[in-house]
């Protein structure tokens, strides 16, 4: 077997595009793109807020002694 040559490709792209033409590919690429971004930036929230939590109890095991 040969698998998918580049002329294959561009059939399945061709008959993608006159299926469901190009304004519908450009907003599901654009709905796409902002799945991916939301979902990085929720990646990057809960990193940061794990970060924070880490360390407001290092502080909270802190105890000091006034004199």
């Amino acid at each position: 077997m040969e698998g998918i040559s580049l002329a294959k490709l561009l059939i399945i792209g061709a008959l993608i595009v006159l299926l469901f033409g190009t304004n519908k590919l450009r907003s599901l690429g654009g709905d796409l793109g902002s799945a991916i971004k939301g979902f990085k930036k929720a990646m990057k929230d809960d990193d940061s807020a794990a970060k924070n939590s880490t360390a407001e109890e290092a502080t909270a095991d802190r105890v000091t002694h006034k004199e």
